[in-house]
């Protein structure tokens, strides 16, 4: 899971899954206080995934992420799954009609990047966190390629920081399945790697 922070944090940045705040009653007398508050809570980082998913349509996705959350709030169960998890799980179905978008997206920034640099072990370590930019555009013709459910559940892990457990509640699939689809991302990330590495030296 990723490094979390009980104190200084902004209105937006609070992701904290374990934190009982994030499991709240949304059949209360006042579910648009409750959501509100998810909204200060998760919106900032909410935003910055789908940024970096889809570019300037994330404000919009924003908006329609917390519509949908309140318009669906019975269907939210705490006991099941953290309201993180299910908001992620809403943006996720959301970004579904702009799949094409971010795949141009992620072609434009291959096509932009310069000569990749990297080992076996590069595909791995995007896997555990896709965070730098730099690796992000070498690799965004690895992740164009990948399936839909595949790259959701990668950058749920590695984007949004989400966990195992979490991503699982998100997208509605079994533990054992998150992990099966990453450990498939990871042999193509490192197949790209690698041949993206070979390509590189015999242009040299």
């Amino acid at each position: 899971m990723s490094e979390r922070s009980t104190s200084g944090s902004r209105p937006g940045d609070g992701d904290d899954g374990d934190d009982a705040d994030d499991r709240p009653d949304l059949s209360g007398p006042e579910p648009g206080r409750a959501v509100g508050r998810l909204f200060d809570r998760h919106a900032r980082s909410l935003h910055r995934y789908l940024a970096r998913r889809v570019g300037d349509l994330a404000d919009d996705l924003v908006g329609e992420t917390f519509l949908v959350a309140f318009q669906t709030r019975t269907a939210y169960d705490r006991e099941r799954g953290t309201a993180r998890a299910w908001l992620y799980g809403i943006a996720t179905n959301l970004l579904r009609r702009h799949v094409r978008q971010e795949v141009r997206g992620l072609r434009a920034a291959t096509r932009a990047a310069g000569p990749a640099t990297g080992d076996d072990d590069h595909g791995n370590r995007v896997a555990d966190r896709v965070d730098a930019a730099a690796s992000t555009r070498r690799l965004a013709g690895a992740l164009a390629e990948l399936r839909e459910g595949d790259r959701d559940v990668l950058l749920l892990t590695s984007w949004a920081g989400l966990d195992t457990n979490e991503v699982a509640e998100a997208l509605g699939i079994p533990v054992g399945t998150v992990r099966s689809r990453l450990h498939r991302v990871r042999r193509h990330l490192r197949a790209h790697a690698s041949t993206t590495d070979r390509a590189r030296t015999g242009d040299e």
